[in-house]
C-alpha cells in the first residue's frame, strides 16, 4: 500500500477539539512519575499469538494512579489484544501482569473486576433497556425486605446514581428513569465512567470513548476522564484521535505491529511529530 497510512490524527485535523479545554491541557504541567511509585497495573514483556498470527511481542507498559496513559497505534497494532489481557479476557502466552506490584494471573474478566479493573467499551457502555439509575447500580442493586423476600430499594438506588454522577461532575438534568436507548453516546460514556468510579475502580480502561461523538460530546467526555484522573484513578485511554490523547494524557505509549515503539510524557512530543511517528512505524 502506497502513501501515508490514515491515522487518528487525520480525523483530529478535520475535527479539532479546540476551545478552552485544549488550552488548559497545554497549560497543565506534566510531572514525572514520582521515584518509587508503584504502578496500579504493569505489563512486563507480554507476548500473545493466535495460531500463526503474532499479536504482541515483549510489550511492557505501566499505568499509575492519578495519571492517564494514552495507548496509540494504527489498526492491528495490538492495542485490543493488550487490553483484553489486562482485563482478563485472554491469558498472555509469555510475560507477566502485575497489579500494585504483585504478579496476577486472571482466568476470566470477573477476577480482574474484583481488583477494580473496569473496562468501558464504546458500544457496551450501558444497557439500552435499563434506566440511568439501573445502569449505574447494575450488579450492585441495593435491596430492602425481610428474609428471602427482597426487592430493589429504588430510593436508595436513585441516591447512589445521583452521588455517582455528582462525583464525576456530570450535570444530569433529565429524569433518572430515562432509558439508555434515549441518551447520547457521550452521556453513555460518562455514565459508565461514573459507575466504575462509584463502585471502587482502581484502573479505568477506556476503549475509544470519543469515537463517533460530536465535538461537544467528545469534549465533555474528555473533561470527565480528566476529572477521574484528578480524583486518583489510573486510566488507560485507547484512541485513534491523537489530538484527544494529547489534550488529556500524561503519558503516551505507541504500539506498532505488536511491539512498543515509543513512550513519551505528554510534554515531550507535539501533534505533528506524533503523527509522523505513527505513520512511519505503522
Amino acid at each position: 500500500m502506497s502513501g501515508r497510512p490514515q491515522t487518528g490524527a487525520d480525523h483530529a485535523s478535520r475535527a479539532p477539539l479546540g476551545g478552552p479545554q485544549e488550552a488548559r491541557a497545554r497549560a497543565r504541567r506534566i510531572e514525572p512519575v514520582p521515584e518509587g511509585a508503584v504502578p496500579v497495573i504493569e505489563a512486563i514483556n507480554v507476548s500473545k499469538a493466535f495460531g500463526a498470527t503474532t499479536a504482541l511481542v515483549d510489550v511492557s507498559l505501566k499505568a499509575y494512579a492519578g495519571r492517564i496513559l494514552a495507548l496509540l497505534g494504527d489498526n492491528g497494532a495490538g492495542k485490543s489484544t493488550l487490553i483484553k489481557i489486562i482485563s482478563g479476557v485472554f491469558p498472555p502466552d509469555g510475560g507477566e501482569i502485575r497489579f500494585r506490584g504483585q504478579p496476577v494471573v486472571f482466568t476470566n474478566p470477573a477476577e480482574a473486576r474484583q481488583l477494580g479493573i473496569a473496562t468501558v467499551f464504546q458500544d457496551l457502555a450501558v444497557c439500552e433497556l435499563l434506566s440511568v439509575t439501573r445502569n449505574i447500580v447494575l450488579g450492585r442493586e441495593p435491596q430492602k425486605g425481610i428474609g428471602p423476600l427482597k426487592w430493589l430499594d429504588l430510593k436508595r438506588a436513585d441516591e447512589m446514581a445521583r452521588s455517582a454522577l455528582h462525583r464525576l461532575g456530570v450535570r444530569w438534568e433529565r429524569s433518572l428513569d430515562e432509558r439508555g436507548v434515549n441518551i447520547s453516546g457521550g452521556e453513555r460514556q460518562s455514565l459508565a465512567i461514573a459507575r466504575a468510579m462509584f463502585f471502587g475502580s482502581s484502573l479505568l480502561v477506556l476503549d475509544e470513548p470519543t469515537s463517533a461523538l460530536a465535538v461537544r460530546q467528545a469534549g465533555r467526555v474528555l473533561d470527565h476522564i480528566a476529572q477521574a484522573r484528578d480524583q486518583g484513578q489510573a486510566i488507560i485511554l485507547i484512541t485513534h484521535n491523537f489530538l484527544h490523547a494529547l489534550s488529556v494524557a500524561d503519558d503516551l505509549t505507541v504500539l506498532a505491529q505488536g511491539r512498543v515503539v515509543a513512550h513519551f510524557r505528554r510534554d515531550e512530543i507535539e501533534l505533528e511529530d506524533l503523527t509522523d511517528l505513527v505513520a512511519r512505524v505503522a
